[in-house]
């Protein structure tokens, strides 16, 4: 895993300082992919002359004494569903390999706007439907920790990157984990802002009412920065949210300094506390109660009871959306078609050489569940259970200040060990209904499975829009030893 002084602030003091170039930085990352990638394939497309270019225009802007912020000049990874002008977005799919970005994800943008360097195309399960990053259309991406397991997904080259050491931070997208799910396989930090938190123009669509751009980073301090930045309302996302942005770095920082959580509600629900998790999963698990416990804070149990049904929902709702939103490509307008004898079977052999099974698979489950004759007894019933996980987690906030959960019932898995659909669609039990709610969350490393050596995760979730609560006890959590 990288040294925790490989983080966004860290970095941005050195280069304040003079004592480190952000040519000299880029060169590193680049060096470092060079000898480790070829082993880890976190990275689709590494573009090594664009980034040293921008790296040495960061260096004249800051000696110039015109930096753009104080992070000027420091690379963030993309995965590769985020769109970056110029740079090819195939969402690790076949259908859209060749298809190059005309502009950048909004996300994105704020970024630049503030000297940060994109910094590559990220692996990923293909369009983010997966729990391991082995549905990548090119390559499975491997755990850095540990190259015979995966690195979750579907952000599993997001995490790679940063837990390898190759970058500071990554923005990855969450859908129904796959933020916080391969942060904990890989023992960094994720954070799923609240939804509307951070605009999605420029996001590829999977499930549009689920869908959110995030970070991953080393600390939660770098979390806190980076959700500052992409934060705010934008007119070309709708479903944005015209609130303000807090100063989340401060919140992180005032936790970190405080390491405490002293009159702090910590809410654990019964409905995530329960058997069949791995030993070693559940025993940090219960080591971070009681360490929050000592910290100072007041746990509360509850129950959220129709956590149980939020897998079946999400399963219905994401394959819906994903079906409507993947119609688009057909191989008709812009990426690969496969010419057939007429428009039928152009579609067909477009589509079904274009899609890998994992992302056929849930659009012929979102068909399904939105044809006639079943959208009522499927979709519609879904979205009434929606509305009681929703109230779940607004009662549950009326009880406690923040929820703390197991991010995964497992560590990271080896390659093919999750080959039945079902099986993998588990792996999600903890994460997906945070998404179902809208609320924000975060999961950061806890400790290690001693069977494997392997990171074990913790989820802190907190109410619409509170992550300044969610930063400073996160931060103050990862603070004490």
């Amino acid at each position: 895993m990288a040294e925790r002084t490989f983080t966004i602030h860290a970095l941005a003091a050195e280069l304040k300082a003079g004592s480190l170039t952000s040519q000299a930085l880029c060169r590193r990352c680049l060096d470092s992919v060079a000898a480790k990638d070829g082993e880890i394939r976190a990275f689709l497309k590494v573009d090594a002359e664009k980034i040293m270019r921008l790296a040495a225009e960061s260096d004249a802007r800051r000696a110039a004494g015109k930096a753009l912020s104080d992070y000027d000049g420091i690379p963030i990874g993309i995965k590769d569903n985020i769109c970056v002008t110029g740079e090819t977005c195939s969402c690790a799919s076949k259908i859209l390999e060749k298809v190059v970005s005309p502009y950048s994800a909004t996300a994105v943008q704020k970024l630049v706007a503030r000297g940060f360097i994109p910094f590559g195309r990220l692996n990923m399960d293909e369009f983010a439907m997966g729990s391991s990053c082995e549905n990548s259309s090119f390559h499975p991406t491997a755990n850095p920790l540990d190259t015979r397991r995966v690195p979750g997904g579907s952000s599993g080259g997001s995490a790679a990157a940063v837990a390898a050491g190759f970058l500071p931070a990554a923005l990855g997208s969450d859908t129904g984990g796959s933020i916080r799910q391969p942060a904990a396989f890989c023992g960094i930090v994720g954070m799923k802002p609240t939804y509307g938190r951070v605009s999605r123009s420029g996001l590829v669509a999977f499930a549009s009412s689920l869908d959110q751009i995030g970070p991953m980073t080393n600390d939660v301090t770098d979390a806190a920065i980076l959700t500052g930045i992409i934060s705010g309302k934008d007119p070309l996302d709708s479903t944005s949210l015209d609130e303000p942005v807090p100063d989340f770095a401060a919140a992180a920082r005032k936790g970190a300094e405080a390491a405490s959580l002293k009159g702090v509600k910590i809410g654990l629900p019964a409905e995530y506390f329960i058997s069949g998790m791995e030993p070693g999963v559940e025993a940090a698990v219960k080591a971070a109660v009681e360490k929050v416990r000592a910290m100072g804070a007041e746990t509360v149990e509850l129950s959220m009871p129709h956590s149980k049904y939020a897998v079946a929902v999400y399963y219905i709702l994401a394959t819906a959306e994903a079906s409507a939103n993947l119609a688009r490509f057909d191989g008709m307008r812009y990426g690969n078609r496969i010419e057939g004898g007429d428009l039928t079977e152009t579609y067909f052999k477009s589509r079904g050489a274009g899609f890998g099974n994992e992302v056929k698979r849930r659009i012929l489950l979102g068909t399904y569940v939105l044809s006639s004759g079943y959208y009522d007894a499927y979709y519609l019933r879904a979205q009434k259970v929606r509305t009681l996980i929703r109230r779940d987690f607004a009662k549950a906030f009326e009880q406690c200040d923040v929820l703390m959960t197991p991010v995964s019932p497992n560590v990271a898995f080896k390659f093919g060990a999750k080959s039945d659909p079902l099986q993998m669609y588990l792996s999600d039990i903890f994460t997906i209904a945070l998404n179902i709610s809208g609320n924000c969350g975060l999961s950061m490393p806890c400790g290690k499975d001693p069977a494997t050596g392997m990171p074990v995760g913790i989820q802190f979730m907190a109410p619409h829009l509170a992550e300044e609560k969610l930063f400073e006890a996160a931060a103050a959590f990862g603070e004490v030893r």
